[in-house]
């Protein structure tokens, strides 16, 4: 079997695929065809007396059919299906009204404004969906099974419990199971020791986890530098990545309460709206002895007043301006409800690794046995760690070549023991570098008076260096923190936001993360399932919550929380997951992100106020025959420019 596989079961890759095609093909659609729109209306309206009549109603009625086209059918579609009038309708009956009474620039204006803002609405929704392809990457289609002794290549979707599959180093565990068998790299012989798993796409944590004979792994995750042989324990469907998809999408297909007060809303303005114009129509002309003709001529003038057009114009303009401004400033928001969302937010669930920390551990403290060079050490035990692949290796290798003398000793005989560290012969001496269990749990506990045991504490790795029977040097390793990190956890909670740490690290790590950030509260060793379950809880609590994290383990959480954060160095499944991305990885920004917030929703509710009390006072108007048509239409497009203009300010 081939290492690295691409993931997925067949049949939800398939679908995905099917609805990532449609995706490419139509998401753009939409919003090129209201960007024409609005060049046709700018070219009909310049050039209106340097062409003749027909020809500028042609291009008006062009730019109906091109804009409108998209909302009109969704408006007369979701009208059947679902029996129930909708502000689409409404929107275009309205223009249709203007154009019937000669007025095709407003007409085509209003469609234009109307279809721009569901063009932009749709194509980021569409974004939204593309996370699931990403993560279908990440599970392999095929396994290794082994029945009776023989080994074939079967799809990961014929899988049952109790299966036997063999998984290569430097493959991808197919499902979850538990480790019956492991192979090290020294000479294939069954071990029972510790292998090392790569749990990154599970649990977010840098540092991979050791496993051993018994113990449960996941689908998704890498065998990092053995061989095993793992009894699946769940079906293919079932597993925990499998969960972390159905957790993704169930969560994205919730409503906010904002979403479904508008849907409960929209009805029952439309059907306001039109039962208002159909009486106006008739009654005057009934009643107050108007002519049937002055009686529609105020019903199409109630049509035009009393579109939400103004409304639409309050929150859009105002909304983009306050997303290209945070834009600027490294603060990526998919949606403008997101940005309303973020200043009511009154808790913030952080991940650890890579948000918080940096994400890659570091070399902290070095300790040598006195009477030997520290450089020459270093410099070995980097030469010798150079080898290896594991991310502690990677970081002491970096940290030796920062420090070393200038001379890089011959490594011979380098091998690598599954899950505990490496050996190898340097001028002769043998050496050992890994955990303590490895080098001598003894010895380990005893060394320097028991340093390991005090680092270990701090939440620090230790690595140790043996040179023949003898500890020459120990090396404590830490994912720290990020350089921003403490001054964005004061300042939210100078906010009065409360601040939580959730993390799939050990609880001596999460407790020192925890103090050095000064953040509130912390809940550690949690699976993804569990940071869902801890954000429901804080939703409950705090009602507005967010979630701020970086990897596929995260993905579940951000969809759950009120607001999804992630770190723009995150996972492809972390960044289409999130509402909102911090392209430039810091969370200082994320209290002027607040504030901004803050400042949007005070403009549009002033925008809104402005706009309703321009839309009743010209209703008002037109009953009392107070206006006609171009004033209705002054006073209807100069309230919109108003609030446009109102909005614009967030762009400073």
């Amino acid at each position: 079997m081939e290492a690295n596989v691409k993931a997925s079961l067949p049949q939800t890759k398939r679908t995905a695929e099917n609805t990532q095609k449609r995706l490419d093909l139509g998401e753009h659609a939409e919003l090129i065809a209201a960007i024409v729109s609005g060049i046709i209306i700018l070219a009909a309206w310049i050039f209106k007396n340097e062409v003749s009549y027909s020809f500028w109603i042609t291009l008006n009625l062009a730019a109906f059919a091109i804009g409108g086209y998209a909302k009109a059918k969704e408006g007369i579609t979701e009208t059947i299906e679902h029996k129930e009038l909708n502000v689409e309708l409404l929107m275009f009956l309205a223009a249709i009204g203007s154009a019937a009474i000669g007025y095709w620039t407003e007409g085509a204006l209003l469609i234009f404004i109307f279809s721009l803002s569901g063009a932009l609405e749709t194509y980021t929704m569409n974004k939204s969906n593309k996370e699931i392809s990403s993560l279908m990457e990440l599970q392999p289609e095929q396994a290794l099974r082994i029945n009776d002794g023989i080994e074939k290549i079967v799809p990961v979707a014929e899988l049952k419990v109790g299966d036997i599959i063999f998984v290569r180093a430097s493959e991808r565990i197919p499902a979850d199971g538990v480790i019956t068998r492991g192979l090290s790299n020294v000479d294939e012989s069954a071990i029972r020791g510790e292998t090392s798993i790569d749990e990154s796409a599970i649990t977010g944590e840098s540092v991979p986890a050791s496993k051993g004979i018994d113990q449960e792994v996941f689908a998704g995750t890498v065998a990092l530098d053995g061989s095993l042989t793992v009894k699946i324990t769940k079906s293919a469907n079932e597993t925990l990545f499998q969960k972390i998809i159905q957790m993704v999408q169930s969560a994205q297909e919730e409503k906010s309460p904002s979403q479904l007060f508008i849907e409960r809303f929209e009805g029952a303005y439309v059907k306001t709206v039109l039962a208002v114009v159909i009486l106006m129509m008739f009654l005057p002309y009934f009643l107050l002895d108007w002519s049937f003709t002055h009686s529609v001529y105020r019903a199409m003038i109630l049509l035009v007043v009393a579109s939400p057009c103004a409304l639409v114009a309050s929150i859009m303009p105002a909304t983009l301006s306050a997303v290209s401004n945070s834009a600027k400033r490294g603060i990526l928001f998919k949606g403008g409800v997101h940005l309303e969302n973020l200043s009511q937010v009154k808790a913030i669930a952080f991940d650890k690794t890579g948000t918080l920390t940096n994400g890659k551990p570091v070399v902290t403290d070095v300790h040598i046995t006195e009477g030997f060079n520290k450089e020459e050490i270093i410099s070995i035990v980097g030469a010798i760690e150079k080898e290896s692949t594991h991310p502690l290796a990677k970081a002491i290798t970096a940290y030796a070549l920062n420090n070393e003398d200038g001379t890089i000793p011959e490594v011979h005989n380098m091998n690598t023991i599954s899950g505990n560290g490496v050996q190898a012969t340097v001028d002769g001496v043998q050496w050992k570098v890994g955990k303590a269990n490895f080098i001598g749990s003894i010895e380990s506990l005893m060394y320097k008076d028991g340093m390991a045991k005090k680092l270990a504490e701090q939440g620090k790795t230790v690595v140790f260096a043996k040179r023949n029977e003898q500890i020459v040097a120990l090396f404590a390793l830490k994912d720290t923190i990020r350089k921003d990190t403490v001054k964005a956890i004061k300042t939210l909670k100078a906010h009065g936001i409360k601040t939580f740490m959730l993390t799939g690290d050990n609880e001596v790590t999460a407790r020192a993360i925890a103090e050095e950030t000064g953040i509130d509260s912390y809940i550690a060793e949690c699976l993804p399932n569990d940071k869902v379950n801890h954000v429901k809880e804080l939703r409950k609590q705090y009602n507005n919550v967010a979630m701020i994290g970086d990897g596929i383990n995260d993905a579940p959480a951000l969809a759950t929380a009120n607001l999804g954060i992630a770190m723009g160095e995150g996972t492809d499944v972390a960044l289409e997951t999130a509402d909102v991305v911090l392209m430039r990885d810091e969370l200082s920004k994320l209290p002027n992100a607040i504030q901004l917030s803050a400042r949007m929703n005070r403009i549009v509710k002033q925008n809104i106020f402005f706009s309703l009390t321009v839309i009743t006072a010209l209703i008002a108007s037109n009953f009392f025959q107070a206006i006609d048509l171009p004033l209705g239409v002054i006073g209807h497009e100069g309230s919109t420019i108003l609030v446009i203009l109102n909005g614009l300010r967030l762009l400073k």
